[in-house]
């Protein structure tokens, strides 16, 4: 069923800025960790005789790039959305119709899907590494 095509009011637009916004915010945080946990991958905190440990560790970067790029995309894709919202907030009245309103709502689904996968590869990476660490020999 297709809606009435209809101007973006000036609240939807804020709601949509302000979503961007989080979306950025979150990509910021989220490089951060991966810089973390990429330092993790490549220390030597990890005990050597762990059975296929380089194998896995090989896995488990290659998931990292693969998050990277997508964040690249995602980057990209949220600098466009940012730039016709900033048109569109300098034109009065708002004349777009609902496509653009439609492309975000598409946006915040991939977004979220990213999301989502990334703190389960991060769960994944965090509970394979924990349980491999090499244990600190205090001597008495």
């Amino acid at each position: 069923m297709k809606t009435a095509e209809r101007p973006l009011s000036k609240k939807e637009l804020k709601e949509i800025h302000l979503d961007t916004l989080e979306w950025k915010s979150s990509l910021q945080f989220i490089e951060g960790e991966i810089y973390f946990i990429n330092q993790l991958l490549n220390s030597y905190v990890f005990e050597p005789t762990t059975p296929n440990l380089f194998e896995r560790l090989q896995e488990l970067k290659e998931k990292i790039i693969q998050v990277e790029e997508q964040m690249s995309s995602i980057n990209e894709s949220i600098r466009k959305h940012e730039n016709e919202l900033g048109g569109m907030l300098e034109c009065d009245p708002i004349s777009e119709d609902h496509s653009y309103y439609q492309e975000h709502e598409l946006m915040k689904i991939t977004f979220n899907d990213f999301y989502k996968n990334f703190r389960m590869m991060k769960s994944e990476i965090f509970n394979y590494t924990g349980g491999i660490l090499k244990k600190n020999k205090r001597q008495s």
